[in-house]
């Protein structure tokens, strides 16, 4: 199910990603819409049932830009070693997800997202959602490498727009790219469509690193500075209890 329409970029910088109650309202249809599939999937993945999605990871390419080297530079001087791992592995989830999909993407794009979505989750702003900090700051990086202002703000709103419920559906969106990443890295989301030789060996590459306790600890640090935010909205639905019980050992 696709997000509710007016939760967009513009959006996000009016408001510093903050909630009306019709919003919160229109967000619940989505999580009513979407609730059967999770569970249904996390039976699955419990279960032993898996899927044979993959791809050659030895053979695999990355894109070589001058934004690409400015997020790689980014990335890691911010976010610890817990959550920049958790961004490479965004990425590549999302990437065989999106290959499941037929998803046609911009690989740069999606690329660079992956690496700059928590940019500011270990480091809460009162008031403001981190992803829109985030956001403001990936255009920043864009427009430092040269990017035009358009593609700096098509960055921007790839960032801002991951934490919005439903955006996931579509991979061709770069922020959809990212949240379909995300949410199977934080709650295994579609993980038993995926073989589990590969996931094993994405993970030898790019290491949990207690994924789970980090993750728990900045959604709570997030929501207690941003109540009105989309964090908050999600741990309202046990978000931090679908983490800890994702089919990951940490």
């Amino acid at each position: 199910m696709a997000a509710p329409a007016g939760l967009d970029w513009a959006w996000a910088q009016n408001t510093g990603g903050n909630l009306t109650s019709a919003q919160r309202r229109q967000l619940t249809g989505v999580m009513l819409a979407m609730l059967p599939g999770l569970v249904i999937d996390a039976l699955r993945a419990r279960t032993g049932y898996h899927g044979t999605a993959q791809f050659e990871l030895a053979d695999a390419r990355l894109p070589d830009t001058e934004l690409v080297r400015e997020a790689e530079r980014e990335a890691r001087a911010v976010l610890s070693p817990t959550l920049l791992e958790h961004s490479y592995r965004t990425y590549w989830f999302a990437r065989v997800l999106a290959a499941v999909d037929g998803a046609d993407y911009d690989d740069e794009l999606a690329y660079v997202s992956c690496l700059l979505h928590d940019l500011a989750l270990e480091h809460p702003t009162p008031g403001c959602c981190f992803a829109v900090v985030g956001a403001r700051r990936a255009i920043a990086i864009a427009l430092a490498a040269g990017e035009t202002p358009e593609r700096a703000q098509d960055l921007g709103a790839a960032v801002a727009g991951h934490m919005t419920l439903g955006v996931s559906s579509d991979l061709s969106d770069p922020a959809g790219f990212v949240a379909a990443g995300t949410s199977l890295d934080l709650f295994g989301a579609r993980l038993s469509e995926l073989d589990p030789t590969w996931v094993r060996e994405l993970l030898s590459l790019h290491p949990r690193l207690g994924f789970k306790h980090a993750a728990v600890q900045a959604i709570q640090a997030e929501k207690a500075a941003v109540p009105g935010g989309r964090t908050a909205w999600l741990a309202s639905w046990g978000f931090e209890l679908l983490i800890t019980a994702a089919a990951f050992p940490e």
